[in-house]
């Protein structure tokens, strides 16, 4: 026989019953109840052990992987879990429960993730898992058992890992609905943690409008669900207003918006255009060239950067545009003439970002069931065609001009800050404190495979894009603060029976401080 602490509930809901008194009842029960005095008694070490086990009071680890979307998905799960009470930490041996956000486009994330989630069973952590693996099969046999939060619940993480704590498995997997019409998702002004607090990554859908034989994420995404223009353009003015100078906007496939709800692309980015301090950057992704190309006329004003499927349109629409692009090596079918052919359209537009990968059929999808290359011959060719990659450098032309470069993070081996020009290209700059966040003039004077290094112009200014101080690294975005001496207390946390569903979760989640400098509600 299973005990409590095994049972799966399959939502928050199960855990009450029809049966069990009313709030109402309880009160008038307890007009009866006359209370008697206790001693006092010192606390044992089983009683410190029990209050440890409070929801909110241990440290979480989050891991992401995959694309922007799902990253976005993981700051809006971490800021709600910060602002509820826990604390979020770098260190995975330190923290007591892991938070595993994955990415089912390839086999190594997959793996990646599974992997992460063996390791922490056998160092004894409480894992919640999330992101698009167990959106699209929560019946895998390693998920047995763990808490899931589907890619529309992130707004339920706190009660997801509030159960998970208690040793109860939850699995939240609902759309968002309003009146049978599927949402782009969890609300867009929840408490959020930047990775980089001069970034906001807003997705402005979820979900595509085609069909792709070898696509997985299809059957986490779904079909297309927008945002609507308001709630996309509130999201960026808060950012904002917490010192973001760079917004990506990021879907499954940002040229096919609006259409599901009467609008377009072109008429979110008009209205975005409005708000965008001076200086402030605006960054397009992941888009396919049947909508995309639609839109052409109306992109002078964003980063000339695109990543996309093959669309070379562009290439005489938008001068100078860069193309980030994915190419699949050993598709089903892809014969010697395919992949030549793929060669030689490298060589011609000899693409600077090229994202090169070897075909995995992924369960489930059309493409795992076609008759399939030879491994040995999808390794040579992914080789082949990343030799070809690396055998040219396409930023050698940009050498002596002189570019305004936006710096925003440090390098991966922390001996520059990173700066992206205009059309997103990356420009390495001198680590001066006074530089970041900031709007500089360079002089180009070497390129790189992936970048370009960049000397100040002497006696010029640095530009701040910001209108207001961006946040700590860490802190949290889109909370109530009040200044309090005071350190934590207590945590109570209230649900609505009638409205705690997919659709319209009601929570309440106070945290009391003392001694510490912020009280944070979050009603």
């Amino acid at each position: 026989m299973p005990s409590a602490c095994d049972s799966l509930i399959e939502d928050i809901e199960d855990m009450v019953s029809s049966t069990d008194p009313t709030p109402h009842e309880r009160q008038s029960a307890r007009k009866s109840i006359i209370p008697r005095s206790r001693k006092k008694k010192e606390p044992s070490n089983e009683e410190l052990q029990a209050d440890s086990l409070i929801p909110g009071t241990q440290k979480i680890w989050m891991k992401t992987w995959g694309c922007s979307h799902n990253n976005s998905d993981g700051e809006y799960m971490a800021g709600q879990l910060a602002a509820s009470g826990y604390k979020m930490t770098d260190d995975p041996t330190e923290a007591d429960l892991w938070v595993l956000n994955s990415c089912t486009v390839k086999n190594p994330a997959e793996d990646h993730f599974r992997n992460s989630i063996k390791k922490a069973q056998d160092q004894q952590k409480k894992v919640v898992v999330a992101g698009c693996v167990p959106q699209a099969q929560p019946r895998m046999d390693y998920l047995k058992g763990l808490s899931i939060i589907g890619v529309q619940q992130i707004d339920r993480v706190v009660e997801v890992v509030d159960e998970a704590v208690k040793g109860h498995s939850v699995r939240l997997l609902g759309q968002k609905k309003d009146g049978g019409r599927r949402l782009g998702g969890a609300r867009l002004d929840l408490p959020k943690i930047r990775k980089n607090p001069l970034i906001e990554i807003i997705s402005i859908n979820t979900g595509c409008l085609n069909a792709c034989t070898y696509c997985k994420t299809k059957h986490a995404r779904g079909d297309l669900a927008s945002y609507p223009i308001e709630e996309l353009v509130e999201r960026a003015r808060q950012s904002f207003q917490e010192g973001v100078c760079e917004i990506w906007l990021t879907s499954e496939d940002t040229g096919a918006y609006g259409r599901d709800i009467g609008t377009d692309l072109p008429t979110l980015l008009w209205r975005l255009v409005e708000e965008i301090p001076e200086g402030a950057m605006l960054r397009l992704g992941m888009t396919n060239p049947p909508y995309i190309l639609e839109h052409l006329e109306n992109y002078s004003f964003i980063h000339p950067f695109l990543h996309s499927m093959l669309s070379f349109s562009l290439y005489f629409r938008v001068p100078g545009v860069t193309i980030a692009t994915d190419i699949i090596c050993g598709f089903p079918g892809e014969t010697e003439e395919d992949f030549q052919e793929t060669m030689d359209l490298v060589k011609l537009y000899q693409f600077p970002s090229l994202f090169i990968n070897q075909f995995y059929p992924r369960p489930g999808t059309p493409a795992a069931k076609m008759e399939q290359v030879p491994a040995h011959m999808k390794k040579q060719r992914t080789k082949e065609l990343s030799q070809l990659f690396h055998s040219y450098n396409p930023y050698d032309h940009k050498v002596g001009e002189r570019q305004n470069v936006l710096v925003t993070e440090e390098s991966f081996d922390a001996q520059y800050y990173v700066a992206h020009n205009k059309f997103y290209e990356q420009v390495l700059v001198p680590q001066r404190a006074e530089f970041k966040g900031k709007m500089i003039e360079v002089d180009i004077y070497e390129a790189g495979k992936h970048f370009l290094k960049g000397r100040p112009v002497e006696d010029s200014q640095p530009f701040t894009p910001s209108i207001a101080a961006p946040l700590q690294r860490g802190e949290v975005s889109g909370l109530v603060q009040v200044n309090r001496q005071i350190k934590p207390l207590h945590r109570y946390s209230f649900f609505t029976n009638t409205d705690l569903t997919d659709n319209h979760p009601q929570i309440i989640v106070i945290t009391l401080y003392i001694n510490e400098k912020l009280l944070n509600i979050w009603l």
